[in-house]
Order: C-alpha cells, then sequence, then structure tokens
C-alpha cells in the first residue's frame, strides 16, 4: 500500500506518513491527514491487534483520536483568552513539534468516542444518548477563558506529556489563586494522558499531591508529567507543576494507574487492585 513516494490515497503534500505525496484538488488538508492516517492504522492494528504498542504508544489511543478528531471541536487550539505567556510557550512547544519530537495532542468534551465497543461494553458505560449530556470534566465551559485553558504535547520517545495551564476566574479557591482540587484535575488529566498514550484504557488508581505554592488565577504554568515504571498492568508516574520560567514550584505528583482489561467490568478490576 505504501511506497518511497508515499500511497496512492495519500492527499496532501507533507503529510507525516508519507511526506512526498501531492494533495489531490478540492481536498481539505485536515481530511486528508485523517484518511491517510486511517489506512497507517488499519495497517499496523490489525498486525498488532488493538490496545497494543507502536513506537511505545498504544494503537488504541490513536484510533480513539482519530475518531475524536472527526466529529468534535478541539479545545486545545489558541483562543482570545490565552495570554501572552501562554501563547509564547504554545508556540515554543509547537516549533518542537516540526521534527516529530513532539506530538500536539487535540482535547475534546468527552474521553472515548462510541467506535470504542469493547470499552463501552466491558466498562458498563452509559448510553450514546446519555453521554450526549455529559461532558469531560476539565471541559465543562463553552465560554473561554472563565475555567481551565490548557494544551497538551507528548513526547513519545521520552514517554512523556507536558500540559500547558492557565486557571481562570472560576477556577478560584483562597481569592486570587486556583482552588486546589483544579490543580489536581490538571496534574490528573495530564498524568492519564501520559498513561493512556503509553499503556492504552487506564483508570487513575492513587494520586498523591503536595502543594508547594499556589497557582495565581491567569498566570500560566507548565505541568510536566512522565511514566517511571510499568509493572504488568501496573503504569508508575510522577509530575511537577512549574511556573513557565521553572523558579516556582507550584505542586508535585506521584501517581498508579491500572491498564485495564476488557473481558473484566471496572468494579471487579478496580477492587482487585
Amino acid at each position: 500500500m505504501f511506497s518511497k513516494r508515499g500511497c496512492s490515497h495519500c492527499t496532501f503534500q507533507n503529510c507525516p506518513v508519507r511526506p512526498y505525496a501531492k494533495r489531490k484538488p478540492n481536498t481539505k488538508q485536515a481530511d486528508c491527514i485523517y484518511d491517510c492516517l486511517d489506512l497507517w492504522l488499519v495497517k499496523w492494528a490489525g498486525l498488532l491487534g488493538d490496545g497494543h504498542q507502536l513506537h511505545g504508544i498504544s494503537t488504541f489511543s490513536f484510533q480513539t483520536w482519530l475518531s475524536q478528531a472527526r466529529q468534535s471541536k478541539d479545545y486545545a487550539l489558541p483562543n482570545s483568552s490565552w495570554s501572552q505567556g501562554m501563547m509564547d510557550l504554545y508556540s515554543r512547544f509547537l516549533e518542537m513539534c516540526k521534527d516529530g519530537t513532539w506530538k500536539r495532542i487535540p482535547s475534546y468534551t468527552w474521553l472515548y468516542r462510541s467506535t470504542q465497543l469493547n470499552l463501552k461494553k466491558s466498562l458498563k458505560l452509559t448510553s450514546e444518548k446519555e453521554r450526549k449530556e455529559t461532558r469531560l470534566f476539565p471541559r465543562n465551559m463553552d465560554t473561554e477563558g472563565v475555567g481551565f485553558e490548557y494544551a497538551m504535547f507528548l513526547n513519545p520517545s521520552e514517554k512523556r506529556m507536558v500540559c500547558l495551564f492557565q486557571p481562570g476566574p472560576y477556577l478560584e479557591g483562597h481569592p486570587g489563586f486556583a482552588h486546589g482540587g483544579s490543580t489536581a484535575t490538571i496534574i490528573d488529566s495530564t498524568i492519564g494522558g501520559c498513561a493512556i498514550f503509553v499503556a492504552g484504557r487506564v483508570m487513575t488508581a492513587n494520586l498523591s499531591i503536595n502543594y508547594r505554592n499556589p497557582i495565581p488565577l491567569g498566570s500560566v504554568v507548565l505541568v510536566d508529567s512522565k511514566v517511571d515504571q510499568v509493572e504488568g498492568r501496573k503504569v508508575f508516574l510522577s509530575c511537577q507543576v512549574r511556573s513557565i520560567d521553572g523558579q516556582t514550584l507550584h505542586a508535585e505528583a506521584t501517581a498508579l494507574f491500572i491498564r485495564l482489561d476488557s473481558t473484566k467490568s471496572l468494579q471487579q478490576q478496580m477492587s482487585s487492585q
């Protein structure tokens, strides 16, 4: 299916799968990327099987990403509420994506799409109709800038995920500062994202946070997480939350995530840990 110059299905120039192919006329670039990556996933996921690893990244997580990318608004793109510091940090990581070292991760209003049928059945998730009334917690506000403003980037070779986080006024705890629960949420989301991309289907089993310095509302911090160790179904991770100049440590955390078994219910798996 793939040749040195690319495959016949490829539709735009500089595609990450086959960079030399030419884009077909009257085709949107975004659609072309998804079509090409779809074929790439079919090829590799067919060989490896759902949930297996390709260059350290779960094929399941890429399938989820593609499904979401087709159907949802990406909330991890810059908007008018982002401060100059947030924009500068975002631009810096976007620049590092050009050589493939880092990957920008899209963000949507819920985590898993209906294409993941085995996951839906095994974890006894709500129905499609019921799920339309739910939203991923950090993406539960439509108004820009009032809650969680964030963007994530993945470094596959280092098994590392970073999150650029700007807390809005609706996340206040002590006057002028972000609530500790919002800090815990963004840590859990970042560490969890890192675990998902390395191990596939996972769930938090333990999260331990030490708060060092409060985060001012409207400021920008870098949430930096990495996988420390994998033992069977257990994924151990660590995380630090620092100011963008690196001088202030706001929080540090360790976490344990459990890779889920599609043959057992969620309750069975978590109660056995």
